[in-house]
């Protein structure tokens, strides 16, 4: 998570959507840097509101403060995360897919009590817009780097070069049809949250 106070910005750390090179880049302009533990740094909306929102608002008297958050087409985020648990530092533990096909972690990731190796959140609940209504006010597709960055270099006022961080190993995956389809129905909105995204 990145907080710029003077611009009224938070930007919010959706795992697996490039925040690390984000960060990297934009962590010495920010006023606040949250990097550990990983639940702070990819705190996601109710998490934020329970406890950051009422610090800007309660003790900073500020309440005008924005989020920003990048979402990935769910297959691709999910593509991600089963070949970043496939790099050697994982290999031997409950998270690894060494021995999984991409198949059986799609239908793993779709049952509600899921093993270790596919229990990698969801973006369409960390993005969820709280009853109170606070909700992210600027949501990008990952897949639309330019607009993301042409949005941060405007409200930031400054150029953005990044570079590729916490990148997962090639891998070429293609879930089946019948797969693909029961992703789709289970989780829904997953991809009803990403195709509503201008």
């Amino acid at each position: 998570m990145l907080v710029f106070w003077k611009q009224k910005l938070v930007i919010l750390a959706v795992p697996k959507t490039g925040t690390t090179a984000l960060a990297e880049v934009l962590g010495p302009q920010a006023d606040i840097v949250v990097n550990d533990p990983p639940e702070l740094k990819h705190a996601p909306l109710f998490r934020y509101n329970r406890f950051f929102r009422p610090m800007f608002e309660k003790a900073c008297k500020e309440d005008g403060m924005e989020t920003m958050a990048i979402m990935r087409e769910p297959v691709s985020w999910l593509s991600s995360w089963y070949r970043y648990r496939r790099r050697d530092f994982i290999k031997g533990k409950r998270t690894s897919t060494e021995h999984v096909s991409f198949d059986e972690f799609l239908m793993e990731y779709c049952k509600e009590d899921r093993k270790p190796f596919a229990n990698v959140g969801s973006q369409a609940k960390f993005l969820e817009p709280r009853p109170n209504g606070t909700k992210v006010n600027h949501l990008f597709r990952y897949e639309d780097q330019e607009s993301i960055l042409g949005f941060l270099e405007d409200r930031l006022d400054r150029k953005i070069a990044l570079e590729r961080r916490n990148v997962s190993p090639k891998m070429e995956l293609a879930p089946s049809a019948e797969v693909l389809a029961h992703l789709h129905d289970v989780r829904r909105d997953e991809f009803e949250l990403y195709q509503s995204i201008p």
